[in-house]
């Protein structure tokens, strides 16, 4: 099978990550990877914020989680109010993905963004998890100012890395593979 299929089935969300950081190496190809992602009308209106500070990434957590306990969302209002729950799962890394809001479908192309990120993080054997629980810290006012996020992005997802505490294959959940039709 071609190594980039291998890699696209294999890739897993990981939500428990060893000590230590990722190398700069490594990081600077997941960034260029999400640089390199497709975009409409070439207008790449991405901006990547890396949170390697431990501090920030606490307060991330700590401010996404009071929020997340206010949901009326029964689920996230329990895993809001559960102390131990980190957003960020202990991750080294965190890159938030925002958007030019004035970019053509800037949503998508930070989705197609990240989606690179993902796999090329999972070709280095490097533990990723798309974050859409940070937007509960995204919508609390004044939050995004202290990233220094440049005025026109709106922050959109986030993706946590770092090397993975579990070595063992997951296996994927089945696919439902009846979702394609064809008009020939």
């Amino acid at each position: 099978m071609n190594e980039v299929l291998k890699v696209i089935k294999s890739r897993r969300s990981v939500r428990n990550f060893r000590a230590g950081q990722i190398s700069q190496e490594s990081l600077d190809l997941i960034i260029e990877a999400g640089i390199y992602a497709p975009t409409a009308h070439n207008q790449q209106p991405w901006h990547f914020t890396v949170i390697q500070n431990e501090e920030i990434l606490q307060y991330i957590n700590e401010k996404t989680r009071e929020e997340m306990a206010k949901s009326d969302v029964p689920w996230i209002q329990k895993t809001g109010s559960n102390p131990n729950f980190l957003v960020t799962y202990n991750a080294p890394t965190l890159i938030i993905v925002s958007g030019r809001t004035d970019g053509m479908a800037w949503g998508a192309d930070c989705a197609a963004a990240i989606q690179n990120m993902l796999i090329a993080a999972e070709s280095m054997d490097i533990g990723s998890v798309w974050l859409g629980l940070l937007r509960f810290f995204f919508e609390q006012e004044g939050e995004t100012e202290k990233l220094e996020i440049p005025e026109g992005y709106q922050p959109y997802y986030g993706i946590a890395f770092g090397y993975k505490a579990n070595e063992k294959e997951q296996i994927a959940p089945k696919r439902n593979l009846d979702v394609v039709n064809y008009i020939r």
